[in-house]
């Protein structure tokens, strides 16, 4: 049984995310805690579906809060010093949906999602009739929204006249973000900003593509800043004033600049994932921190490990923080919580560029040319490609800094890069690259892939 993909539980609502799994996992985790707070996003399917997972819950013998439709970092928010879960697909369509575990505020890690698998598939029983849970409901968007306008208050400068656009995709950020930045003082315009599961404004996935309303309308406004969402408000894409998307990797950078410069730590760390862009790497050491790397969808377990699993840790004997953690699109305030969200980095941002303008927030980051390229390779194959790969590749580029450890991964003199990684869900080798001569290195890597797949 594999239920658990990079960000959760997530599929078709006849065939896979069923009312009776989300019984089954609501069942299998009520073990593990005494409360959890529950919530949805807009899907049409959200509703049944929570009512199956609290069943499951309940009669497992914990409690439930019902907290209705909210962004999936709210939830997280709320789950703080108890458990979540929350239904969501995020920014796949409207036929799907999916259940996503917290505790305290952090996803669930490997280890816990294999103990919920395990018990999935052994069925438990329910608990007896005189100790089920009980049910109740809570409102918690509004302590949320505060929370968020409260932590942002403390980055960048005050927004009051600043012209933003949010798309909200008819997704959860049209209850959280222009609320948030109204409340900070922004002129913020709401587009597709009616929660509606059946997504009738744009595809929930916020693309430069299902984004043209967005842009279009910040290229022919006096908007400073353009904000995106997909379904539950924990991904944000950023637009410029001249409506051109922000590469997700400079968003990162700045963000990740701002919390290292900022920082009174001796060692402030910034957590990213394998195929994030070097750009960040020199933003970090520039401001005095460093970068440390996890696998995609592992960004809560990157921050245990940095921080030696929450207790504090250190490098060297050196007192260890991180300040921030990111993947593309998917942003971690750490000072505020251990759990993506969309909304914060909406905030935060909106802070930063009024205080200082997002060209000059752009300025100081290195944009190289960058691509991503699929090459054929059986999953029967991919172990020993990949062992070929970590002994080729260092042969290829002997000048570059190796990183096995998530695919491989190196770092050349003049600060480009390239990530060989196995997809995960499809009959390939992934190869990534940022370069001033990008094709020329997307060539050379990918004719040593190639030779590996034909000699594995």
């Amino acid at each position: 049984m594999n239920l658990f993909g990079t960000a959760g539980i997530r599929g078709d609502v006849r065939t896979d995310v069923t009312p009776e799994l989300a019984v089954a996992v609501g069942r299998a985790v009520g073990v593990d805690g005494d409360e959890f707070v529950v919530g949805r996003d807009g899907r049409t399917t959200g509703e049944g579906l929570a009512a199956a997972v609290e069943a499951g819950l309940t009669s497992a013998g914990a409690d439930v809060v019902r907290v209705g439709q909210v962004p999936t970092p709210a939830l997280a928010f709320a789950s703080r010093g108890r458990r979540g879960v929350m239904l969501t697909a995020s920014h796949n369509p409207p036929a799907d949906n999916g259940i996503k575990l917290f505790a305290d505020g952090r996803e669930y890690g490997d280890d816990a999602e294999a103990r919920t698998e395990r018990r999935v598939g052994e069925g438990p029983e329910p608990v007896t009739w005189g100790q089920w849970g009980t049910t109740e409901r809570a409102e918690i968007l509004e302590g949320y929204r505060e929370a968020v306008a409260g932590f942002a208050r403390r980055h960048g400068g005050p927004v009051d006249g600043l012209s933003v656009a949010v798309d909200c995709g008819n997704g959860m950020a049209g209850v959280a973000t222009p609320q948030v930045l109204r409340e900070l003082g922004a002129d913020v315009t709401a587009i597709h900003a009616n929660v509606d599961g059946h997504f009738p404004g744009r595809e929930s996935k916020p693309t430069p593509e299902s984004l043209e309303d967005l842009r279009s309308y910040v290229a022919d406004s006096d908007a400073a800043l353009g904000i995106g969402h997909d379904g539950d408000a924990d991904r944000i894409v950023v637009v410029d004033a001249d409506g051109e998307v922000v590469h997700e990797d400079t968003v990162v950078a700045i963000l990740a600049e701002h919390y290292v410069a900022r920082s009174s730590a001796a060692d402030p760390v910034v957590v990213t994932t394998p195929n994030a862009s070097g750009r960040i790497d020199e933003r970090v050491r520039a401001a005095g921190g460093r970068a440390e790397r996890v696998r995609l969808g592992a960004l809560h377990e990157g921050i245990a490990a940095a921080e030696g699993d929450g207790n504090g840790g250190s490098e060297n004997g050196v007192d260890t923080e991180v300040v921030f953690a990111a993947e593309p699109w998917k942003h971690v305030h750490t000072a505020f919580g251990g759990w993506i969200d969309g909304v914060a980095s909406a905030a935060v941002l909106a802070r930063l560029v009024a205080d200082a303008g997002l060209d000059a927030l752009r300025d100081p980051v290195t944009e190289r040319p960058y691509r991503k390229v699929s090459v054929d390779c059986p999953d029967e194959h991919k172990t020993a490609v990949m062992d070929l790969l970590g002994e080729r590749l260092p042969e290829r580029f002997p000048e570059a800094a190796v990183d096995p450890e998530y695919g491989v991964r190196l770092e050349l003199p003049d600060g480009s890069w390239t990530l060989v990684r196995p997809s995960g869900t499809e009959p390939y080798v992934r190869v990534y690259a940022e370069s001033e001569d990008v094709d020329d290195l997307v060539d050379s890597v990918t004719a040593v892939v190639r030779e590996a797949v034909t000699d594995a």
